[in-house]
């Protein structure tokens, strides 16, 4: 099992940063990718960015590429989404997530942090 608790969210001005964290807990040797997603109101569940344990790759969804970066403590088994430049369009709850090794999809989830961006 992997636990994984979100923090950071709230509320932000238009073209202003906030920095979501991660922390995971359990089974992390297990890790394999870590990733980011959101789901705004109405609207599906979107792909954020994933970062690959090893060897280390972050991906980023097109749109989100430029003004969020991913990042990660090893020792803290904590990661991390530095959102700059925000939008309204960003305003959704952000989730963590864990896909384990074997794995072919995400199969553990945080309980989501929201972050709503005013204009």
């Amino acid at each position: 099992q992997v636990q994984l608790v979100e923090s950071g969210g709230g509320l932000v001005q238009a073209g202003g940063s906030l920095r979501l964290s991660c922390a995971a807990s359990g089974r992390t040797l297990s890790t394999d990718y870590m990733g980011w997603f959101r789901q705004a109101p109405g609207k599906e569940r979107e792909f954020v960015a994933q970062m690959r344990w090893n060897p280390v790759y972050t991906s980023y969804a097109e749109s989100m590429k430029g003004r969020f970066t991913m990042s990660r403590d090893y020792a803290k088994n904590t990661v991390y989404l530095q959102m700059n430049s925000l939008k309204p369009e960003d305003t959704a709850v952000y989730y963590c997530a864990a896909q384990t090794l074997g794995e072919s999809t995400y199969n553990y989830w945080g309980q989501g942090t929201q972050v709503t961006v005013s204009s």
